[in-house]
């Protein structure tokens, strides 16, 4: 198991996900960081993990896959049951569902798009996870990406102090590495 910062945003995770996968023959990345909550029943330290990446980004784009296709970016399958049953295993009760991959965490006042992906049914906001996917499934690699709830959208009150942050997110961090551990018996 190695642990690295990949930066942040797309442009940033797309160039190390790139490399660990094609220069390196890494066989599995998981993504853990913050994401900004959209669904009311979210609550400040609530763990998601990205099924699928919904993104207002052009990087999928760049695969070629045509100018009126859309590439659905989503988690190996695999990755995904191992962490849900650390989750369980942890007594956590991990949502799993879209997130939204944005090039954007703050938006300019009525610039937003959040009620038309909260409508959606899409859990969260973070900023990496589609290109991870992407990149993951052009190699024919494994990728997940597994948030801690750190900010809602709705609610600006809800926010973790930076502090927090740094020291409260570790049940996402227990559960990638016990899906880590999970998967080296796969």
């Amino acid at each position: 198991v190695t642990v690295m910062a990949s930066g942040m945003g797309i442009p940033s995770i797309g160039i190390y996900s790139w490399e660990l996968f094609n220069s390196y023959d890494v066989d599995n990345i998981i993504r853990i960081g913050s994401a900004g909550a959209l669904q009311d029943d979210l609550k400040l330290r609530d763990v998601v993990a990205g099924q699928g990446a919904c993104t207002n980004s052009s990087y999928v784009k760049s695969f070629g896959l045509g100018d009126t296709a859309t590439f659905a970016p989503i988690a190996d399958f695999t990755l995904l049951s191992k962490a849900v049953e650390a989750a369980r295993e942890h007594g956590v009760e991990m949502r799993v569902g879209n997130l939204l991959s944005s090039d954007t965490f703050y938006a300019a006042p009525g610039c937003g798009k959040n009620d038309e992906w909260k409508r959606m049914g899409v859990l969260a906001v973070e900023m990496e996870a589609a290109a991870l996917y992407a990149n993951a499934a052009f190699a024919g690699k494994r990728a997940l990406c597994i948030c801690t709830i750190s900010d809602h959208i709705y609610r600006p009150e809800d926010n973790l102090p930076a502090e927090e942050r740094q020291t409260s997110f570790t049940q996402m961090m227990e559960i990638a590495l016990d899906t880590a551990v999970k998967m080296a018996e796969v």
